[in-house]
């Protein structure tokens, strides 16, 4: 039972990436799902996330607009597409899965997520 992050690395300020994450032994399809993020020095904070079975974003107030979560249940897997990236949103970016209905307020709770990945650094330069 595991996430597997990827697609992490260097892009340059007002660059895009993707972020994909593979879950295996579990299916995310009626899980809560979110993304974390991890600067240097900093501790972890919420990015976005997906409440089972919605179609409604819920999203950092630092990251609207700019960053979008989505999942593919054909595909067992999670992603998160980030545009206009900042310097600012440079970290270690980690992928969760949580079973079981979760009101808003849980979601940015790492204790909520039974599931996560490895992380998969994004730095964004010039």
């Amino acid at each position: 039972v595991q996430l597997q992050a990827s697609g992490g690395g260097w892009v340059q300020p007002g660059g895009s990436l993707r972020l994909s994450c593979a879950a295996s032994g579990f299916f995310l399809d009626n899980d809560a799902i979110g993304w974390f993020r991890q600067a240097p020095g900093k501790e972890r904070e919420g990015v976005s996330f997906l409440r089972n079975s919605e179609s409604r974003t819920i999203n950092a107030a630092s990251v609207k607009g700019r960053f979008t979560i989505s999942r593919d249940n054909a595909k067992n897997a999670l992603y998160l597409q980030m545009n206009s990236l900042q310097p600012g949103d440079t970290a270690v970016y980690f992928c969760a899965a949580a079973k079981g209905r979760k009101i808003i307020s849980a979601l940015w709770a790492e204790s909520s997520y039974d599931y996560w990945g490895q992380g998969t650094l994004v730095t964004v330069s010039s």
